[in-house]
């Protein structure tokens, strides 16, 4: 791990001196600045991984440096206060610095709050990095009239609560839609909680949704928090809507009408604020009309429709997303990234699809895999295999 390098401002030299022995002694680089307008320029000019900020100095103090340097760097400032300016060391917590300490200095405090602060700066960090890694792995890829619409409605639908039925056939990429939403909402920073309604037995539907008590049946050994608690304040994604039985449909008409839920075996009723994000593949009217679906679930439900096409209908994305996809596949592998000649491109835009995106996807696994150096034409004709159905 490279020497983290640590700045410290403070217009009195033995302050400084001091500082710099004992940060150079716990081995970290040392800048130094005897004034407001100094650090300024360091600032703007080098990365540092902490800053140690005097409060009271000529020039220019250490509250309006705060304020000129909190938009340019991301290092965690840290306030130095004589004993008179507690109040102020408050007030420039309030405006962004980590912490402060008094002098005279407690050097053990002053290392502890230190490593804290570049330990929390590094996990911010990384939390960007994985919420960027993961946002490129929900990306929706392609320039079709089709998707262009699609991410026109996700920008005017996203900012709302409004409730949102996805539909579209296995493999159209539904989640991704759901999870646009999510990230372009104000709930971004709250849970996004997925519920497979197919995949989940109707006798335990109830209890994944709602949660319940301990003993309400014979496997409830403790007490669980259902799906509508979990995604509090964020978005619960009801997938395979359709496939949900009766009894759970009503409650969760309840649960939209009345915001609130109640778990299996229990009586007390819970507050729940979530947003209902549903999809299908179903076709809900024929649902509806074989009463297997209730009509004013889908219609507390469907406020706004988004249909996914299926990919034999926007062929003209699949170069993108069979490049994509290679891109992917290759980066998880540690592998360099393969060609794909323009036949082979061809050829994966003439086939049907009939599993959509994630078929599509499969088979760019396969042949990266199977495929030695670049894709041809009659990689694909040999490694896709498509379903004729």
């Amino acid at each position: 791990m490279a020497m983290a390098t640590i700045l410290v401002i403070d217009d009195e030299r033995s302050i400084r001196n001091t500082l710099r022995d004992i940060l150079e002694y716990e081995k970290y680089k040392v800048d130094e600045a005897e004034n407001g307008p100094e650090a300024l320029e360091l600032i703007h000019n080098r990365l540092y991984d902490a800053i140690l900020c005097d409060i009271k100095m000529p020039e220019m103090d250490g509250i309006e440096l705060l304020e000129k340097a909190i938009p340019v760097t991301e290092a965690p400032i840290i306030m130095i206060s004589g004993h008179g300016t507690i109040e102020t060391a408050v007030e420039a917590i309030k405006k962004g610095a980590y912490d402060y300490i008094s002098k005279p200095l407690d050097l053990n405090r002053l290392l502890v709050t230190l490593r804290n602060a570049m330990d929390k700066s590094r996990l911010i960090t990384e939390t960007l990095r994985l919420r960027k890694q993961v946002s490129v792995n929900w990306e929706m890829v392609g320039e079709s009239s089709a998707l262009k619409f699609i991410r026109d409605m996700i920008g005017r639908v996203a900012p709302t609560d409004a409730r949102v039925l996805i539909t579209g056939e296995n493999g159209t990429g539904k989640e991704l839609v759901a999870r646009q939403i999510h990230e372009q909402s104000h709930r971004s920073h709250a849970p996004f909680v997925e519920v497979n309604c197919a995949a989940i037995p109707s006798e335990l539907i109830e209890s994944q949704l709602f949660g319940h008590e301990k003993g309400s049946f014979t496997s409830a050994i403790k007490q669980r928090k259902g799906d509508f608690e979990q995604a509090h304040g964020g978005t619960l994604f009801l997938d395979e809507i359709g496939d949900m039985s009766l009894s759970a449909q009503a409650k969760v008409l309840r649960a939209l009408q009345e915001n609130k839920i109640t778990r299996v075996g229990g009586e007390k009723e819970i507050t729940v604020d979530v947003r209902i994000i549903a999809a299908t593949n179903k076709n809900m009217t024929e649902e509806i009309r074989r009463e297997k679906f209730r009509e004013d679930l889908y219609h507390r439900l469907s406020v706004i429709i988004i249909h996914v096409p299926a990919l034999r209908e926007r062929k003209e994305d699949i170069p993108l997303l069979a490049r994509h996809f290679m891109n992917q596949v290759c980066a998880a592998n540690g592998r360099p990234v393969m060609e794909m000649e323009e036949d082979a491109i061809l050829r994966l835009q003439e086939m049907s699809w009939t599993g959509n995106i994630r078929e599509l996807r499969n088979v760019i696994e396969r042949l990266a895999i199977l495929c030695d150096g670049t894709v041809k034409a009659e990689d694909v004709k040999r490694f896709a295999q498509p379903l004729n159905i």
